[in-house]
C-alpha cells in the first residue's frame, strides 16, 4: 500500500471511530442532558427546543411539599437498614461459601439469584399472601423484608468471592504465631476481604434506594419512598417535577460512586461476580 492511501484509511477509520463516539455520546449522555435542562426550565413548552425560562422554580415545589421530603428521608432510611441488616445476616453466610465444602454448595449460591430470576410482581403477590397472614403488611419490617430480599445476591456473592481471594497461607500464618481462629479473621481475612465488602454495600444501598414494586405492594400508603412517589408525581405534577425528583434520586447515587472508585477499582467490582 503506497504511503498516501495508507494515510488515507487511517483517515477513514479515525473519521468513522469519531462518528460512533459521537453517537455513542448523544445516545448515553442525551436523555441525561434532557433531564438536567427540564429540571432546571420554569416554563417549558412544545415545540420549543429549549425552555422559554430557566429557574429553580420546581425544585422550591418540591422542598415544600412535606411528603415528598418525608419520602426522601424514608428511601435513605430503608437503604441504611437494609444494608447493615443484610451484612449482620449475608456476611455469615459468605465467609461459609468461601471457607467451607458442603454439599450443594453451587445450588444454594445459585438460590440467590432466584428473586432476580422471576418477574418481580409475580413474587410479590405471592409474597404478599403471606404478609396478609402474619400481618406485616402495611409494616417498615415487611418493607425491610422486601428490600433485603432483592439484594441478598449482591451481600452473599461479592463478599463470598472476596473471603475466597484471601489465601489461606495468609490465616495459617497468623495461627501459626497465636492467634486465635477469630482474632485471625478480625485482623487477616476481614481487611483483606474488605473492598469486596465495600463494592457489596454499595450494590445493596442502592439497590434498596431504587426499590419500588415490592415497597408500593406491601408498604403503600403507610410507607412511601422516593421511587414510589414518583409514580405519583408522573401522574399528578406537571413534567418538569418529575426530572427534579429523578436528579434527587441520582445525586447521592454519583456521590457514593465517586467516593468508592477512590478506594475500589472496576477489577475488584468484576471479581465479585465470578464464582467458582
Amino acid at each position: 500500500m503506497r504511503p498516501k492511501a495508507f494515510y488515507h484509511a487511517i483517515g477513514r477509520k479515525k473519521f468513522f471511530e469519531f462518528i460512533l463516539f459521537a453517537v455513542f455520546i448523544l445516545f448515553f449522555y442525551g436523555p441525561l442532558m434532557h433531564l438536567f435542562m427540564l429540571a432546571f426550565s420554569n416554563r417549558y413548552e412544545v415545540p420549543s427546543v429549549i425552555p422559554q425560562e430557566w429557574g429553580f422554580r420546581w425544585w422550591e415545589f418540591i422542598f415544600k411539599q412535606k411528603s415528598l421530603v418525608s419520602s426522601i428521608s424514608l428511601s435513605f432510611v430503608f437503604a441504611i437498614t437494609t444494608t447493615l441488616v443484610s451484612m449482620c445476616f449475608c456476611l455469615p453466610a459468605a465467609y461459609a461459601f468461601a471457607r467451607i465444602q458442603f454439599p450443594a454448595r453451587r445450588v444454594f449460591l445459585l438460590s440467590f439469584l432466584l428473586t432476580n430470576a422471576f418477574p418481580r410482581m409475580g413474587l410479590y403477590a405471592s409474597i404478599a399472601l403471606l404478609y396478609y397472614k402474619y400481618r406485616l403488611m402495611g409494616t417498615f419490617i415487611g418493607v425491610l423484608i422486601i428490600h433485603i430480599l432483592q439484594t441478598m445476591m449482591f451481600m452473599t456473592w461479592i463478599p463470598a468471592n472476596a473471603f475466597r481471594s484471601v489465601h489461606r497461607q495468609q490465616e495459617e500464618s497468623a495461627r501459626d504465631v497465636g492467634a486465635g481462629p477469630f482474632k485471625t479473621f478480625l485482623h487477616v481475612t476481614f481487611p483483606m476481604a474488605v473492598p469486596g465488602i465495600m463494592v457489596a454495600s454499595l450494590f445493596t444501598f442502592l439497590g434498596s434506594l431504587d426499590e419500588a414494586q415490592g415497597t408500593l405492594l406491601v408498604g403503600f400508603p403507610q410507607f412511601k419512598t422516593m421511587p414510589v412517589e414518583m409514580y405519583g408525581i408522573i401522574m399528578q405534577y406537571a413534567n418538569t417535577v418529575g426530572p427534579v425528583f429523578s436528579l434527587l434520586l441520582i445525586a447521592p447515587v454519583i456521590l457514593i460512586l465517586l467516593i468508592v472508585s477512590r478506594f475500589v477499582s472496576a477489577e475488584t467490582i468484576a471479581k465479585g461476580f465470578k464464582m467458582k
